[in-house]
C-alpha cells in the first residue's frame, strides 16, 4: 500500500481501482505513512496555519426532502427560523471583531430568500467588511442567480456533491434532485470564477469503496479550490434514523487521499468530524485539512440548525469559541490565522 500512497503523492491521482483499494486501507503503520505525507504537503502551502471562517447559519426552511438531513421539508419536528439581514449583519460585526476575514453564509433553500434579495445582502456586507471574503452555501440555483450572487461581491461557493454516482445520489434523495444537475451547478460555479468548494458524506448508506473512488475522480475532473467531507451522522427524525454513522477513521483517510491529490486546496477538519469525536478536528488537521469554522451565528438558533444528531458548537459564545479552536489548535503544533484565506495556487 506505501506504493500506492508513493504514487499518489507523485501523480496525484489513482485509477479507480486503485483508490478503492487505498479506502480499504487498514494497516496503523500504513495510515500513518499517509497521514505524515499529507501533512507535509500541507505545510508545504499553509505552514502550521490554520484558517478560521465564521459560520453564521441563517436559515434552517429548506425547500428539500433529502432523506439524511435533520432540517429536511418533511421534519415537523425542525423548529424553523431565519435570521433577519440585520442579524446576519450583526453576526458579521461581532466575527470581524474576533478576527474573521471570511463570513460563510450557510442555509436550507429557503425561498423566503430571492436571489435579488441575497445578492443585496451581499453586497451590504461586502461594502460593510470589503476586507473579507464571503462564501455562500445555499445549495442548487440557476446560473444566472450564481452570476447575479457573484457580481454582488460573494467570492466563493460551497456544494458538496455528496455522491457523484447517479445511482447512489437517488437512494440518499427524493426523484426531484439529481447527481447530473447538482454537477452541473459546480461546472457553473467554476465558469462564472468562484472559488469553488464541493465534497461529499463519508459512511452514507449503500457507499462502498469503489463509490468513494468515483467521488474522488469526480473531484479530480472538478479541480475544486475547497473540498469538504464529513461523516455521515444520522439525524434520529428521518427515513435514515436507523442506519449506522460513518467512522472518523475512514473520514480521515479520505482527507489524507484528498490533501495528497490536491496539495494546494482548501480542506476543514468539519463541525460533523468534532461531532463524532471529542478530538475529531484536531485528528482532522493532523491527517491533512488545514480549515475550521467557528460559529457566529445566535446562540438562541444554533441548536435549531440542526442537520445530524448531537450537532457540536450548540452553546459556546462566539469568542469563547474561537479561544479555545485557538488553543486546541496550538496543542498540536498549529496556530489559527487571522486573514480571508484564500486557496493558494500552485
Amino acid at each position: 500500500m506505501k506504493q500506492l500512497i508513493d504514487c499518489l503523492e507523485a501523480q496525484r491521482t489513482l485509477t479507480k481501482d486503485e483508490f478503492a483499494a487505498l479506502i480499504e486501507l487498514s494497516s496503523e503503520e500504513e495510515k500513518e505513512y499517509l497521514f505524515q505525507k499529507a501533512r507535509r504537503a500541507a505545510r508545504t502551502y499553509y505552514g502550521n496555519g490554520v484558517y478560521t471562517r465564521g459560520l453564521i447559519e441563517f436559515t434552517n426552511y429548506c425547500k428539500n426532502d433529502c432523506y439524511y438531513c435533520g432540517i429536511r421539508k418533511s421534519n415537523r419536528k425542525a423548529a424553523r427560523y431565519r435570521l433577519s439581514k440585520e442579524e446576519i449583519l450583526s453576526c458579521c460585526e461581532l466575527g470581524y471583531e474576533l478576527g474573521f476575514r471570511t463570513f460563510v453564509l450557510q442555509g436550507g433553500e429557503d425561498g423566503y430568500w430571492k436571489d435579488r434579495e441575497l445578492a443585496e445582502l451581499v453586497s451590504q456586507i461586502k461594502t460593510r467588511f470589503s476586507d473579507c471574503a464571503i462564501t455562500l452555501s445555499v445549495g442548487e440555483k440557476s446560473r444566472e442567480a450564481y452570476q447575479m450572487l457573484f457580481d454582488a461581491g460573494a467570492d466563493r461557493y460551497l456544494l458538496r456533491h455528496e455522491t457523484a454516482n447517479e445511482q447512489h445520489y437517488q437512494k440518499l434523495h427524493p426523484e426531484s434532485l439529481s447527481a447530473s444537475q447538482r454537477k452541473q451547478c459546480l461546472y457553473w460555479l467554476k465558469e462564472i470564477g468562484y472559488q469553488v468548494g464541493s465534497g461529499f458524506m463519508v459512511g452514507s448508506p449503500g457507499q462502498t469503496p469503489q463509490l468513494l473512488a468515483e467521488d474522488l475522480l469526480f473531484l479530480r475532473d472538478l479541480e475544486p479550490q475547497m473540498v469538504g467531507i464529513g461523516p455521515f451522522i444520522r439525524h434520529q427524525d428521518t427515513p435514515f434514523a436507523q442506519y449506522p454513522s460513518g467512522s472518523m477513521e475512514q473520514t480521515l483517510l479520505m482527507i489524507g487521499i484528498l490533501r495528497l491529490m490536491f496539495p494546494n486546496i482548501l480542506i476543514p477538519a468539519t463541525t460533523a468530524l468534532g461531532t463524532i469525536h471529542p478530538y475529531g478536528r484536531e485528528k482532522g488537521i493532523l491527517a491533512g485539512a488545514n480549515v475550521v469554522m467557528p460559529n457566529l451565528s445566535p446562540l438562541d438558533v444554533r441548536k435549531k440548525y440542526m442537520l445530524y444528531d448531537n450537532k457540536i458548537s450548540t452553546g459556546v459564545e462566539a469568542a469563547e469559541c474561537r479561544e479555545e479552536l485557538q488553543k486546541r489548535m496550538e496543542a498540536i503544533g498549529y496556530r489559527l490565522l487571522v486573514d480571508r484565506g484564500d486557496c493558494k495556487q500552485e
